[in-house]
């Protein structure tokens, strides 16, 4: 924890960890928001999967484009055009009548204008820490972000069977401009120059290190996605012990994160943390009852917070700082992707097999993901010695 600390301390940190989590806060809200209030209009899930899947395609397909717009128009004008575009669509979807099309439409504009706040504060986080620092905190940032995955649905249930759907969407709309409001405000945010970019759109995928981190990244999310599935399949969608279930894999991330932040990352890590995460999807393949799940989602989680930490630090390691947010935006992309195959995987499987057909899928994807990244190990930067060489606008440590 100590090492934590002294990555908390270096000033301008801890306020903008805070202040993009509250920004990226509604990820953990929206999409079962949108569920439960395009559902209660049309009376049909039909309906809801549309919505959604027309806001994840919008997401995914604006990802690498939206990250490029920041080198060349700047940080702080993409995040305010994207952040006042998407608020305003999903107002629009909770308080203006509409048709399913029109609902539709609005939700993959929505998508299409998500502010890329995962990329900027990722091409961020290299200009504040020094290199030695760096891994660390690309482990506490991807630790944290489970409190959006344990909060916000329960947050976002709460509000829209308790109060209204229009409500739980309109909540997680403002927190969602305070949010972006306070991070495009940071000094930090106003200070970072990316120089744009002199490749093509796409050309960051010629470099092998990236696409492993995009494949690998797609297969793992969508491991987690079909888990996911077969444990609401295993108790139903009024069981709160599917919830329960899915919150322990989220606490064993944060434990997971929490142990190995001060880890060296060698060229297999990345393969055996997410081979961790395979073995607890494998395991409850065996035994369909809650505690058993629980502590099998419990393992798989203390592989996730620190398989995504080492993603971002092969990006930091091998990306020149000009291309970084084009190539966390292409890794993003991947994982809305991973997260759609893996669910209609399940799905499939879940029909025909049961709730273990859905943990099979888990299990294969995230097996796959774990054998890619053991294949491809020698074409992954040196980490031993920490992050290489600093890109142009990160603090260097001198010597004494």
């Amino acid at each position: 924890m100590r090492a934590y600390g002294e990555v908390l301390a270096t000033p301008g940190v801890a306020r903008i960890m805070a202040a993009q989590l509250m920004a990226r806060f509604p990820q953990g809200m929206y999409s079962l928001g949108l569920l439960l209030h395009v559902e209660r209009t049309f009376d049909s899930y039909a309906a809801a999967g549309l919505v959604l899947a027309a806001l994840s395609i919008g997401q995914g397909a604006a990802g690498p484009l939206t990250t490029r717009w920041m080198g060349r128009w700047g940080t702080r004008p993409v995040l305010a055009l994207t952040l006042v575009v998407a608020a305003a669509s999903l107002l629009a979807i909770a308080l203006v009548p509409m048709g399913l099309a029109a609902m539709t439409a609005v939700g993959a504009v929505a998508g299409l204008a998500m502010p890329p706040i995962t990329p900027a504060v990722r091409t961020l986080y290299p200009t504040m820490v020094t290199q030695r620092m760096l891994s660390r905190l690309f482990s506490l940032d991807a630790t944290l972000q489970e409190i959006i995955w344990v909060v916000g649905p329960v947050a976002i249930t709460f509000v829209s069977t308790q109060i209204g759907t229009v409500e739980g969407l309109v909540s997680a709309a403002v927190v969602q401009v305070l949010g972006g409001v306070w991070f495009i405000l940071s000094p930090e945010v106003g200070r970072m120059r990316i120089p744009p970019s002199g490749k093509r759109i796409g050309g960051v995928l010629k470099k092998v290190p990236v696409v492993l981190v995009v494949v690998t990244g797609m297969l793992l999310i969508g491991g987690f996605a079909a888990s996911e599935a077969a444990v609401v399949s295993v108790f139903g969608h009024e069981g709160f012990e599917a919830g329960m279930v899915i919150a322990a894999n989220a606490f064993g991330s944060l434990v997971g994160g929490l142990a190995l932040g001060g880890v060296i990352i060698r060229r297999r890590s990345l393969a055996i943390r997410i081979a961790v995460c395979a073995l607890g999807f494998g395991l409850a393949c065996l035994i369909l009852d809650f505690w058993w799940l629980a502590l099998m989602f419990f393992l798989a989680g203390i592989g996730i917070a620190p398989a995504l930490s080492a993603m971002s630090s092969i990006v930091a390691a091998t990306v020149r700082f000009s291309d970084t947010p084009e190539a966390y935006g292409w890794i993003g992309s991947g994982q809305l992707i991973g997260a759609a195959v893996g669910s209609a995987a399940a799905g499939i499987l879940i029909d025909w097999q049961g709730p273990i057909g859905g943990f099979a899928v888990a299990f294969v994807l995230a097996s796959a993901a774990a054998i890619v990244a053991w294949v491809l190990r020698h074409r992954q930067p040196d980490l031993t010695q920490g992050i290489g060489e600093p890109p142009e606008t990160a603090p260097i440590e001198l010597a004494r």
